[in-house]
């Protein structure tokens, strides 16, 4: 199953919503002046948003779509009257990346690890003159977008950014590479709340096109000595530590899966997708990370461990 280029902008549109406790686009307090808002994937494709209230002013997490900004803006407003300063990209995705301009427009400067700014150079590459990127074919589609502009994050770190005002620290870390090669987490030690972006989702939203399913295990075991006691995913409700534990687990039973088939052909593994997925529905504690992203992740394992790419069907009049 090939997936569009543009799929951190729509593709997650074709699930629905993960069943649970939290409410969509309801603001939850998660600590004093910490807060967490559950994003609506369907029909809008917005993420999950986090916000810091510091002393002066208030740190967001992830720009979301300019339609999903303008939805969290006036929560945000409802809570503070103290200014949006800093808006992080936890990477460069559409979801959370797209928005910027709305929070420039608010007086905020965009966030991120450098290596988001460069898969924007990558991906995005109408924004920096290149031939037609993501950007441009979302926008096709996206009325928010043809009223907006792509703006690149512009207050880059490359290890660790540290925002501390005396009652609360937020660390922004790069692990390595997971969801993409610029994924950034925001930590907050203090409190022991993890924002994590896409590479901890809480859900069918695991899109492994940008990143390395490997390295994504081995990024997650670092994540975990943080110790984190409450985990903000990109997507889906908020959790507690068994988050992380449980989407690592995923991609090793995922892999272990595809393992099965060394040796055999590419159409043999394609074939097997829907035992692949019934198998790792059994498992009750990763069940839920299963969906129609899967045959995509089955073969991104299947490249990582030496095969070949997937036969893509032939388009009718197309040579």
């Amino acid at each position: 199953m090939k997936f569009p280029v543009l799929f951190p902008v729509v593709a997650a549109l074709s699930f629905a919503a993960l069943t649970c406790h939290a409410e969509v686009n309801v603001v939850e307090k998660v600590a004093e002046d910490i807060y967490f808002h559950d994003g609506e994937v369907r029909p809008s494709g917005h993420c999950n948003n986090g916000w810091v209230v510091f002393e002066d002013y208030v740190l967001v997490i992830d720009a979301n779509f300019p339609s999903g900004a303008r939805v969290i803006i006036p929560k945000i407003e409802a809570i503070t009257d103290k200014p949006v300063r800093f808006a992080f990209d936890t990477h460069h995705h559409g979801d959370h990346a797209y928005g910027n301009q709305v929070w420039l427009e608010k007086g905020a400067t965009p966030v991120a690890h450098e290596g988001a700014l460069a898969e924007m150079k990558k991906y995005e590459t109408g924004l920096f003159g290149d031939k037609p990127g993501r950007w441009e074919e979302a926008a096709k589609n996206r009325k928010d977008l043809q009223s907006s502009k792509l703006k690149a994050p512009t207050l880059l770190y490359r290890n660790e950014l540290i925002f501390d005002d005396g009652k609360h620290r937020v660390e922004l870390l790069h692990f390595g590479t997971a969801h993409t090669h610029g994924d950034g987490w925001a930590w907050l030690p203090k409190e022991k709340i993890l924002f994590t972006g896409d590479a901890c989702v809480n859900g069918p939203y695991n899109f492994t096109g940008d990143g390395n399913i490997g390295e994504w295990i081995e990024t997650l075991e670092a994540v975990k000595k943080l110790g984190a006691q409450i985990v903000c995913p990109g997507h889906g409700p908020r959790g507690g530590p068994e988050m992380l534990e449980n989407q690592q687990s995923y991609f090793k039973a995922l892999v272990a899966e595809v393992k099965k088939f060394s040796g055999q052909s590419a159409k043999d593994i394609e074939a097997a997708v829907p035992t692949i997925m019934a198998t790792l529905k059994k498992n009750e504690p990763i069940a839920h990370y299963a969906g129609n992203f899967i045959p995509a992740q089955i073969e991104k394992a299947w490249i990582e461990q030496g095969g070949e790419a997937w036969p893509k069907p032939e388009i009718p009049g197309k040579k």
